[in-house]
């Protein structure tokens, strides 16, 4: 069994996505595997205004918090939009390019946490959480 280390910055993603009904919430420890970053968050959203929606919430509390978006790459229309922080990268899909670039199993060696879907980790017992 592996575990995750889940920091305040992806903690904020998780539940700023989550406080705007993404689905589908998954985080992949990639800081062993790559160099240009270190956590990929990816989730879900049915429809343009909802990633759009998504993105602007993400945004808006982690530059609350000072930590500020490096750069995005995407299009809200075209059901993709990618925010790089730096030492985690933000992916909001459609379900129909989720399924498309298939980052989960690109990705299939990386350890790996998914995120129930009204459950918020911070309401967790600490930030150490156990995955398969």
């Amino acid at each position: 069994m592996t575990s995750i280390r889940i920091t305040k910055e992806i903690q904020l993603v998780i539940d700023s996505v989550q406080e705007k009904k993404a689905e589908d919430v998954t985080v992949l420890d990639l800081q062993k595997l790559t160099s240009f970053t270190d956590y990929f968050v990816i989730c879900s959203g049915e429809s343009e205004p909802q990633i759009r929606t998504i993105f602007k919430n993400v945004e808006e509390k982690l530059s609350a918090e000072g930590i500020d978006l490096h750069h995005w790459e995407g299009r809200f229309e075209t059901g993709w939009v990618l925010m790089d922080y730096r030492d985690f990268v933000v992916h909001i899909f459609s379900p129909e390019k989720r399924m498309y670039y298939e980052l989960e199993r690109l990705w299939g060696d990386a350890p790996r946490m998914e995120i129930s879907d009204r459950v918020s980790l911070s309401r967790s017992n600490g930030n150490r959480v156990r995955v398969g």
